[in-house]
C-alpha cells in the first residue's frame, strides 16, 4: 500500500481497476465502437456514393442540356430552311401566276385581234355585196334612163360619192 497522505492506494485495487478499465475498453471497442465505426463507414460510403451519383447525374444533365441545345439549334435551322423554301415557293408561284396572267392576256388580245380581223373581213364582204347590188341597181337605172354620156358620168360620180359616204 502506498500512503500519500490523505490518499492511500492499494496495488490490488489499483490493478483490479486497471483490468476492469482495460476489459471495459475491449468490450466497448468490440461491441460499441466497432459497430459504430462500421455504421460510420457505411454512412461514409453512402455519402460518397450519393456524391458520385450526384456528380454523375450532374454530368448526365449537362450532356442532356447540351443535346437539347443542339436539337434546338437544328430545329431552328430546319424551321428557317422550311420558311426559306416556303418563301421561295411563294415567290415562284407568284411569278408563275403573273406569267400565266400575261400569257392569258396575250392570248385574249390575239383572239380579240383575230375576231376584229374576221369582223373587218366580214364587213368588207358585206360592203362588197352591197356595192355589187348598188352597181347592178345603178346599171339598171342607167339603162332605164338611157342617159347620154355626161349624164352617165354624173350618175356614176354621184353613186361613188354615196358609196364613199356609206363606207
Amino acid at each position: 500500500m502506498i500512503d500519500l497522505g490523505t490518499i492511500s492506494l492499494e496495488f490490488g485495487t489499483l490493478l483490479f481497476q486497471l483490468l476492469v478499465i482495460i476489459l471495459l475498453l475491449v468490450l466497448v471497442s468490440k461491441f460499441a465502437l466497432g459497430p459504430a465505426l462500421k455504421i460510420m463507414e457505411k454512412r461514409r460510403e453512402n455519402i460518397e456514393n450519393d456524391i458520385n451519383n450526384a456528380e454523375r447525374n450532374r454530368q448526365e444533365a449537362e450532356a442532356l442540356l447540351a443535346e437539347q441545345r443542339r436539337v434546338l439549334d437544328e430545329s431552328r435551322q430546319e424551321s428557317k430552311a422550311i420558311l426559306d423554301r416556303a418563301a421561295k415557293q411563294a415567290n415562284d408561284e407568284a411569278a408563275r401566276i403573273v406569267e400565266e396572267a400575261k400569257a392569258t392576256a396575250e392570248r385574249m388580245k390575239a383572239e380579240a385581234s383575230a375576231d376584229l380581223a374576221r369582223e373587218v373581213e366580214k364587213a368588207k364582204a358585206e360592203l362588197r355585196d352591197q356595192m355589187a347590188g348598188l352597181s347592178v341597181l345603178l346599171a339598171s337605172k342607167i339603162i332605164e334612163k338611157e342617159l347620154d354620156e355626161a349624164a352617165q358620168k354624173s350618175s356614176v360620180e354621184q353613186f361613188l360619192k354615196q358609196v364613199g359616204d356609206r363606207l
